[in-house]
């Protein structure tokens, strides 16, 4: 990923209504638990950069948390931006920048929160970034909802159709990484494979190892939302003619032929996934 928003997601990501309508918001009790470990919960006023905001999915929850946060939405796209302007969220002040280039002062938030984007930018740069308009102290969070259909394949999917669709997804690849990769994780994960004396020399910007959890959910869609939900991933907004054609038809194929779907009465399908948040605490830099 380049300083700059990589092509790849400029495209996957034109279509922002349309992202914004079918990607899902988070669990609470998800948003509560990251909250809580940001030292942010029950805090009034607390600075928050939101940062990688989109369309403002996580930065609506925090707006209408009580705490009336002072929160800071940062969204390089421009799609994504006019998005979350729309939605006239209260005490958030939405300003255009990336991981690498963030416009606020040093030490000037109480907590970033990278929401559903951090394996876009998943190296040094970006963490030296965020370590200095973080407050000492202050703590990194980071949160993704994960479907089944869009998880790492060590993790097992709830059934065999929603595996199926996990099939096709891991099918289209451009050489970017996403979350499914794990990718993200390499750049902690090299950190604490060295002794204590190599970490000692690197000086880690943030507290290893990091703190984990998640939360499963479910959710009850049509033939026709999950395909548009699942046609907002971006390497597959970004199929075109044919290959989005047979993407389409592998998608309805799993869910027609599926044999242990819960439905509802409406016809509705249970799609099922988690939502996973991380965190880790700045370390103060030696004055």
């Amino acid at each position: 990923m380049t300083a700059s928003l990589a092509d790849v997601a400029i495209t996957g990501f034109a279509a922002a209504s349309s992202y914004d309508i079918h990607r899902p918001s988070y669990p609470l009790e998800a948003v509560q638990q990251l909250l809580t470990r940001l030292n942010v919960a029950g805090r009034q006023g607390a600075r928050i950069l939101d940062l990688a905001a989109g369309t403002g999915k996580f930065t609506q929850l925090l707006a209408e948390r009580e705490e009336r946060f002072e929160v800071v939405a940062v969204e390089p796209h421009e799609g994504m931006r006019s998005e979350l302007e729309k939605k006239g969220l209260r005490n958030v002040t939405i300003l255009e920048g990336d991981a690498t280039r963030v416009p606020l002062e040093d030490g000037s938030v109480d907590a970033v929160i990278v929401a559903q984007a951090f394996h876009w930018f998943a190296h040094d740069e970006a963490l030296n970034e965020f370590h200095r308009v973080i407050v000492p102290r202050g703590v990194l969070g980071m949160i993704w909802n994960v479907e089944d259909y869009n998880s790492p394949q060590s993790w097992k999917a709830t059934t065999s159709w929603e595996a199926k669709m996990r099939e096709v997804t891991w099918s289209v690849e451009d050489e970017h990484p996403r979350f499914r990769h794990e990718k993200w994780r390499e750049i902690f994960d090299n950190q604490l494979s060295t002794n204590p004396l190599s970490i000692l020399i690197a000086q880690p910007l943030f507290s290893l190892p990091i703190g984990e959890d998640s939360v499963k959910w479910s959710i009850w869609l049509s033939r026709d939302d999950i395909w548009q939900r699942f046609h907002t991933l971006s390497q597959i907004s970004n199929l075109k003619g044919q290959q989005l054609e047979n993407a389409k038809a592998k998608v309805f194929e799993a869910i027609d032929e599926a044999t242990d779907a819960e439905r509802n009465e409406q016809g509705g399908l249970e799609l099922h996934g988690q939502t996973l948040f991380c965190w880790m605490s700045a370390i103060p830099r030696d004055s």
